[in-house]
């Protein structure tokens, strides 16, 4: 679907959020790499942070300011409709988000965000796809590391197998790196909502037509020591795994029948131990406000380290995919995972739905489907590796 040639609005992407920390990288990222003739915006409710970021931006003054508030659905509505693509940094998208999703959708902009939180694409499946398939729109969540490495990844490892056989892969992800502080208030707040999500994930169930003639699951692994990694395999519980079964389902590439498990891989056991300890402390401490207020007080949203640290981060993700007596390793790496990275991701997520030929979806859809080859060669253009390791 080429949207080369739409000129109806006055914006080829709005960046909303634009002055939070990732959201200044972001622009900054698209400022730096902006293809030629792009017409791109920033978007938020302070006018006078949106002013001076532009100011700093190279090339600023052809750049577009709109101020937009998610208390003013109006606001968002107008955003949605002066753009082609909206990008959107502000969370916790559970608490912040759906106004904006219900604008993009109703006006036929396509959609992109940063969330890993379950709950919010469930709602917004179950609210909004129906509306988004209607206007064209697409619909387009975790475009950040949650969890664009291990869809496209994923994706990736599938196509280097063969075609119509049953398929298994597995993620095993490493990383030395700070995550955001809009990261962090989302995941305590999952562990907060955690009836909440059940609840949305059932009734996305419900609404979701089901998958006749094929299989495709994401099961949480136990923990082990996994021989194919030489580490020790923790399962994550991320929306990682939902994201590429739902690719799986929607894609016939994946097989007749597909498995996927997500894992942390850590080296040394007592640390292994140590990360399930902390993870379920800060599970127990999230059900109790003021240990939550607590903790959310150490890394707020819009807070990130500082360059320096960011440039001695680094993510890798193995992944080990089986099936017609094939069996290969594929690895995606890169920098800083939660800020920089996670920028580029998702600018190139925004840039592909906005000037790429990709395939005729709607409605919401993952990064697989609706951008993956596209998406992954400009990633790769960008310095992120997608990478056969060995196969047999």
């Amino acid at each position: 679907m080429s949207r080369l040639n739409r000129t109806d609005r006055p914006y080829d992407i709005v960046l909303f959020g634009a002055t939070g920390f990732v959201g200044t990288l972001t622009a900054e990222y698209l400022a730096a790499n902006a293809p030629e003739g792009l017409r791109w915006a920033i978007a938020g409710r302070s006018e006078r942070k949106l002013q001076e970021l532009r100011e700093r931006l190279p090339g600023g003054a052809g750049v577009g300011v709109l101020r937009s508030d998610v208390a003013d659905p109006a606001s968002l509505r107008e955003l949605a409709e002066h753009a082609r693509v909206v990008a959107t940094t502000v969370g916790p998208y559970v608490l912040y988000g759906e106004e904006l999703v219900a604008a993009c959708a109703d006006t036929g902009a396509d959609y992109v965000d940063l969330t890993g939180e379950p709950e919010f694409v469930d709602l917004m499946y179950v609210r909004h796809d129906t509306r988004a398939r209607e206007t064209g729109a697409r619909l387009v969540h975790a475009c950040g590391f949650d969890s664009v490495p291990h869809d496209l990844g994923a994706y990736f490892t599938v196509r280097q197998l063969p075609e119509g056989v049953p398929l298994t892969v597995d993620g095993f992800v490493t990383a030395d790196a700070t995550f955001s502080g809009g990261t962090f208030a989302s995941a305590l707040g999952q562990f907060a909502r955690g009836p909440q999500m059940l609840a949305a994930a059932r009734d996305r169930g419900r609404h979701e037509p089901r998958l006749v003639g094929r299989r495709a699951s994401a099961p949480t692994g136990a923990p082990r020591f996994a021989k194919e990694v030489g580490a020790w395999a923790l399962p994550l519980p991320t929306i990682d795994p939902q994201i590429v079964r739902r690719s799986a389902k929607a894609l016939e590439r994946y097989g007749p029948d597909f498995r996927y498990r997500h894992y942390a891989a850590v080296k040394h056991l007592p640390i292994a131990v140590g990360g399930v300890a902390a993870v379920g402390g800060i599970a127990v401490a999230a059900q109790l406000p003021p240990a939550r207020r607590w903790l959310s007080d150490r890394l707020k949203p819009g807070e990130g380290p500082s360059a320096e640290k960011r440039a001695k981060s680094w993510f890798r993700v193995r992944f080990v995919g089986e099936g017609g007596g094939r069996r290969v390793f594929t690895e995606v790496a890169g920098g800083d995972p939660g800020y920089d990275e996670t920028a580029k991701m998702f600018a190139e997520a925004a840039l592909s739905l906005a000037f790429d030929d990709l395939p005729p979806t709607t409605g919401q859809v993952t990064t697989a489907i609706a951008m993956g080859d596209a998406l992954t060669e400009r990633l790769r253009g960008a310095g992120i590796t997608f990478r056969v390791a060995a196969s047999r």
